[in-house]
């Protein structure tokens, strides 16, 4: 389809070189004519064998025991400054100490009348409508 138009496209430049009593300029009708520019593909360096790919390096571990146990490392989101010192554990609020950090709990370790458990409860059910109905038109 595309070299029929651009066969088209040439046979009407031609048409119009031929024929100049139409009273209009050859310039002003060829940037009428509806050209294809396609940007050219970007050959890709590398592809050769034996070149490996560049490996984006992410963040610093730090792994010194002593910072680790004393201060708050990777809180510090600026590019300046260090991260901040821990403070002794009365000076903080007594629910940061009883959140939960585990795993998940189950739908019957979870009292039925709690917040928790509806939502666990609706999360299963959805969990399992979609393993039934999974590949079947509804």
């Amino acid at each position: 389809m595309s070299g029929h138009g651009l066969f088209c496209s040439t046979m009407r430049v031609t048409r119009l070189a031929t024929n100049t009593h139409m009273g209009q300029s050859i310039s002003n009708l060829l940037y009428r004519i509806p050209t294809c520019g396609y940007a050219k593909k970007v050959a890709s360096k590398g592809k050769g064998k034996g070149i490996g790919k560049d490996v984006l390096a992410g963040p610093e571990v730090c792994k010194d025991p002593v910072k680790l146990t004393s201060h708050a490392v990777g809180v510090n989101i600026l590019k300046q400054g260090d991260d901040p010192a821990l403070k002794p554990r009365k000076e903080y609020p007594e629910w940061l100490f009883q959140l939960h950090l585990g795993p998940p709990k189950k739908i019957h370790e979870l009292e039925p009348d709690s917040r928790e458990y509806w939502k666990v409860l609706r999360k299963e059910h959805m969990w399992r409508f979609n393993r039934l109905h999974k590949g079947k038109k509804l």
